[in-house]
């Protein structure tokens, strides 16, 4: 069902210790039972001692403040209550509560101030009480109105070669701005005060063209929408017409019958070498930031040349190395899934986001940006289906992302959908039949949306229920709150009910992510994801259920990561930005859109990700999504020039072998009435990843 909407509701209650806050003339004490945190503070018996909190608060108004304490005696042990400074409250009184162990409240509404308050309780006769913490809830409904979007986003002052200045109009709020979020392309470059119009980002790439926008925020913190954006370059780089050394000692350093790594001795340059063009058989097979790179795609037993030369950030490249010859294996023991050769299924696509399987073989692929789906053969053919009703595009990231067939696709003819609308993501179903889709019909809603960070990703897991990724939309507080659906990993039952076994009570299977992206399970159905960084490091991580993932406190494994799940694997966001991943017998394959490549890895005994293989880096442009089909055979889709020009995408399609020349046992699993564990187990179920290449049938993995 969708989720309701209605009234906001009262903002929640915060509690503060007294021992952490500021004493003066008191000492923190723990002999008497019944407090909370590790104390209380005993004030001296002098009519000037004082405790002073620090407290926060979304937006000003009135609040309610309860002071727990104790008071063992008869007599009343009055309080004064200042708020900045203002008395809120003379001689509050705190009478007796017949022992020393009985704690009871006094309690004064006042009003407070946007932001950090500072309210101090002190002795106004000769003693005090002894005072546990303060209790702060404020009265009246949560701030929900946004600030409207800055406007006249523009170039402040002229870019040097690493830095662009920006300036913007102020945005409005019912309350206040407190602040605006520099971003460009997705990632959070920058963040200024409120009061702040105009800034400049430094530490850019020469010669580069950067896309920015500029977000407002207010105290609780509600996000505006985009600003306009406004692409601005960075200025060249000074001359430079040295180009790099020759490469040297070019050699294969390992071979499959589908593969072959390659490594040599790196280049200099007068300024930097920026990366490595590899050639196969005299043409371009793609490049490398390393000296070291895997060329897959080949055939077996096959001779193959190769060589490489290495260019600078000026385009100066260095004359080619000498050519080695090198032949790739015949055969390959193990059930390895190796990329052979690649061929094209479909040109002139637009940002095909979301691939899925139909029961016969054939896949349908959403297009992000034109809302349509379509049907598609392996031999090539293409049906459009039709579009999905209500969607929006974000100008950014959002639009008709995650497909997924139903499990019993067979007798109910159910596709389901994730996508962008008027008022936010949201998951949706239709019915397939005739290569027609019709039944639009609404599961979850109340997911917000914005111009990046949208998620995406929908899978069926092994026990029925449907996963879904969901972005934090640029409001990173949203990840770390349980009743938001943003910023989450979610489960519901395939008619948009809340599973009874959801760790929170509602739609969250997981929290602590920023903009969570492929999902696949392995053998033993747990379940994995790829996730995009900001500026530091991407991450894949193995999901449990209720468990924390740390964003915004902690990016990868950098930040405040102490009692976080800790990734299975980053990458600098350089070399990522993982948007597909699915796994073939225990492989994981993930494609990266900035990062350019297809990494493999493989899930060990210890449940870590190892061996670490890197494929097609350079060749196919940004890579968006990847999945293994019921054949084995894995569907690749471009996103080419981030996303601005319509129909120069492709859909890939990578042959993988394996050994034993046997038959595959294709097709996808059934649900089952198992649930997962508190870390997503379900022993013994097979998974898409039970998956082979219709070449042979590899022996069961054991991760």
């Amino acid at each position: 069902m969708p989720a309701a909407h209605s009234a906001p509701l009262p903002r929640a209650a915060a509690t503060y210790e007294a021992e952490a806050a500021q004493v003066v003339k008191g000492k923190v004490e723990s002999n008497h039972a019944g407090h909370t945190g590790t104390g209380f503070v005993n004030f001296d018996a002098v009519s000037d001692a004082y405790v002073e909190f620090t407290v926060q608060a979304e937006q000003p108004g009135a609040t309610k403040l309860d002071f727990r304490y104790a008071n063992g005696t008869s007599v009343d042990r009055p309080l004064d209550v200042t708020v900045n400074g203002t008395q809120a409250a003379n001689d509050l009184s705190f009478p007796g509560t017949g022992a020393w162990t009985t704690w009871k409240t006094a309690s004064v509404t006042t009003p407070l101030a946007a932001g950090t308050n500072r309210i101090r309780v002190t002795t106004s006769g000769v003693d005090g009480p002894n005072l546990d913490s303060l209790i702060v809830t404020p009265q009246g409904p949560t701030d929900t109105e946004k600030p409207t979007a800055p406007k006249n986003l523009r170039k402040d002052k002229e870019p040097t070669t690493t830095s662009v200045s920006l300036a913007w109009d102020a945005a409005g709020d019912n309350v206040k701005v407190t602040g605006y979020d520099v971003y460009q392309h997705g990632q959070l470059m920058k963040q200024v005060d409120g009061s702040t119009l105009a800034t400049t980002v430094t530490g850019l790439t020469p010669g580069t063209g950067y896309d920015w926008t500029v977000f407002a925020r207010d105290a609780v913190p509600n996000v505006s929408d985009a600003s306009n954006a406004v692409t601005i370059a960075t200025l060249p780089a000074p001359p430079d017409g040295e180009a790099p050394s020759v490469p040297q000692g070019l050699r294969a350093t390992g071979k499959t019958a589908t593969s072959v790594d390659l490594a040599w001795t790196p280049s200099t340059d007068n300024v930097q070498v920026t990366g490595y063009d590899i050639y196969r058989d005299g043409a371009a097979a793609g490049t490398s930031e390393t000296a070291s790179t895997t060329v897959a795609g080949l055939k077996a037993a096959t001779a193959y040349r190769f060589k490489v030369r290495a260019f600078d950030a000026k385009g100066n490249r260095s004359a080619f190395g000498a050519e080695i010859s090198v032949t790739t294996a015949g055969s390959q023991a193990g059930g390895v899934p190796d990329p052979g050769t690649v061929k094209t299924l479909a040109s002139g696509v637009d940002v095909a986001w979301g691939v899925a399987f139909l029961p016969d073989g054939s896949g349908i692929y959403t297009e992000r940006n034109t809302f349509d789906v379509y049907r598609l053969t392996k031999s090539g053919q293409k049906t459009k289906l039709g579009k999905v009703p209500n969607s929006q595009t974000t100008g950014g990231e959002g639009g008709l992302m995650g497909v997924e067939v139903s499990p019993n696709f067979a007798t109910d003819h159910y596709v389901y959908f994730l996508h962008t609308s008027s008022d936010g993501n949201r998951i949706a179903r239709m019915k397939l039949e005739n290569n027609a889709l019709s039944g639009y019909k609404v599961l979850l809603d109340g997911m917000a949306k914005s111009r990046y960070h949208n998620g995406g990703r929908l899978r069926f897991g092994p026990d029925g229920k449907l996963y879904a990724g969901m972005g934090d939309a640029q409001n990173d507080s949203r990840a770390q709150d349980k009743n938001s659906l943003n910023g989450k990993i979610l489960r519901i039952n395939p008619d948009g009910s809340i599973p009874s076994d959801n760790p929170f009570g509602n739609a969250v299977w997981s929290i602590g992510h920023r903009n969570p992206q492929g999902l696949d399970f392995d053998s033993q159905g747990r379940l994995w994801q790829a996730e995009f960084g900001d500026n530091i490091m991407d991450e894949v991580n193995l999901i449990q259920r209720g468990g924390n993932y740390g964003w915004p406190n902690c990016q990868g494994t950098e930040g405040s990561c102490a009692g976080y799940i800790a990734p299975k694997k980053t990458w600098p966001v350089s070399s990522a930005s993982p948007s597909g991943l699915t796994i073939i017998n225990d492989h994981v394959f993930v494609a990266t859109t900035r990062g350019q490549r297809v990494y493999r890895l493989r899930i060990d005994a210890n449940s870590d990700l190892v061996e670490q293989k890197t494929y097609f880096e350079g060749t196919y442009d940004r890579l968006r999504t990847v999945e293994v089909d019921p054949d084995g055979d894995i569907w690749l889709t471009t996103s080419t020039d981030k996303d601005g020009t319509a129909g120069n995408d492709r859909i890939l399609l990578i042959d993988i072998v394996y050994s034993n020349g046997m038959t595959p046992t294709p097709g996808k699993p059934q649900p089952t009435s198992i649930t997962p564990t508190d870390n997503a187990l379900t022993p013994d179920k097979p998974t898409r990843n039970d998956s082979t290449s219709r070449h042979t049938t590899p022996p069961p993995t054991t991760p």
